[in-house]
């Protein structure tokens, strides 16, 4: 069905999206301000925001105060219009971020069990279970404007590709789950949805060049510079886990020796650990080690959470080789705030202790002195409301 949100054509219909797109930068608006801003007479703005308004779109906000005459009208995004929803594909399963119109998180479904594959049954599947998953909690699909979905590994949103779950040239990932779930898709590495996702919920704090650390089992990384996602020449920018940073001569999932993310991943120290266990050193985890002759990744951050002492050293050596990364990443780029999120922040001052300790000792005084450095305040909701935020910018034309 052609809205005015899909229409290319009518001026009307663009003029439409910039009043929406306004109303996400600035929040609220005055019509007066709105015509100034969009350089458009008042009685248009008028008429279009009173079509926006009965369309459901665009709520009236009440009077803005002055210091005298007639007060204007504040109009803002009504968050009923419509839903988004943020799909974040994992190894073993998937999380559902849902989103009101103006970007608000009113439902997070976690860990939805689901191992994706590379083929359209596997899609297909995927699909049913989102729709089923969300018709569930009581948000009727035809209320759903865009989904976004991210994924782990190479991606490219421009074209609709994923390189880890690639299926056929002649049909981009996009347009696999599209016709399953029948609304617009876009597909996104897992870091950048989760920077995306930190940045806009910062709001007023956020700081227009920031770099997103995301620590899981493997290590990513996304960059806004100016304020934009930055995607690189082929979309697939941000692979600081495979930076040749080490001499380890371990080798590397992506084949080759020295990557960063054999020193600084949830894999990295899931193998510590594992050899250290099996070096006889005492821990909590022992008992399980023994009897199984394995320990899982969620076993060793629940130990840290617990304060066991292998844990800990683990986690500390994790963040003294990710400090040297972000050192190097700081006196490269300069960025205002770094951001450490994902699964192994549960180390909280224990990753990040030797994180600062590193970076003050390798980065450039004057350079790092003006960049904060945070542990995500989103934690596993980043991907999903990143990938709902995506969807709304890219619907509205905000990117």
């Amino acid at each position: 069905m052609t809205t005015f949100l899909n229409d290319t054509n009518s001026k009307n219909a663009s003029i439409k999206r910039d009043i929406l797109r306004h109303c996400i930068k600035k929040d609220c608006f005055s019509i007066s301000d709105l015509s100034k801003e969009l350089n458009i007479s008042v009685p248009t703005i008028t008429k279009l925001v009173g079509e926006l308004k009965d369309d459901g779109f665009v709520k009236d906000e009440g009077k803005l105060g002055t210091s005298g005459g007639r007060r204007p009208s504040i109009y803002g995004l009504d968050p009923d219009a419509g839903y988004f929803l943020g799909i974040d594909v994992a190894r073993h399963h998937f999380h559902i971020a849902v989103t009101n119109f103006k970007g608000e998180l009113i439902h997070f479904i976690q860990d939805i069990e689901f191992v994706l594959q590379a083929n359209q049954e596997s899609f297909q599947s995927m699909g049913r279970l989102i729709k089923d998953e969300v018709t569930r909690i009581g948000v009727p699909w035809i209320k759903v404007l865009g989904c976004g979905i991210s994924l782990s590994g190479r991606v490219n949103p421009e074209k609709g590709y994923s390189l880890t779950y690639f299926v056929s040239d002649d049909i981009p990932l996009t347009e696999q789950f599209q016709k399953e779930l029948h609304v617009p898709v876009t597909i996104e590495n897992d870091s950048r949805a989760m920077t995306y996702g930190e940045y806009m919920s910062l709001g007023k704090e956020a700081d227009k060049n920031m770099i997103f650390i995301n620590l899981g089992w493997g290590l990513g990384m996304g960059m806004i510079l100016d304020g934009e996602l930055y995607y690189g020449k082929s979309g697939f920018s941000g692979e600081i886990g495979h930076f040749p940073l080490l001499s380890n001569d371990i080798i590397c999932r992506c084949g080759k020796v020295g990557c960063l993310e054999t020193g600084a991943s949830g894999s990295a120290l899931h193998r510590m650990i594992v050899d250290k266990l099996k070096q006889g050193r005492k821990s909590s985890l022992s008992k399980s080690f023994e009897k199984k002759g394995e320990i899982e990744l969620e076993e060793i951050l629940q130990a840290i959470r617990e304060e066991d002492v292998l844990a800990i050293e683990g986690i500390g050596e994790i963040g003294e080789t990710l400090g040297r990364g972000i050192a190097g990443i700081i006196n490269i780029f300069n960025p205002g705030l770094v951001v450490v999120g994902g699964r192994l922040i549960v180390g909280n001052d224990y990753l990040m202790l030797p994180i600062r300790t590193a970076v003050n000792k390798l980065s450039l005084s004057r350079v790092s002195s003006d960049t904060k450095i945070k542990l995500s305040t989103l934690d596993r909701k980043a991907a999903g409301i990143g990938n709902c935020l995506l969807s709304r910018s890219k619907l509205l034309g905000l990117m």
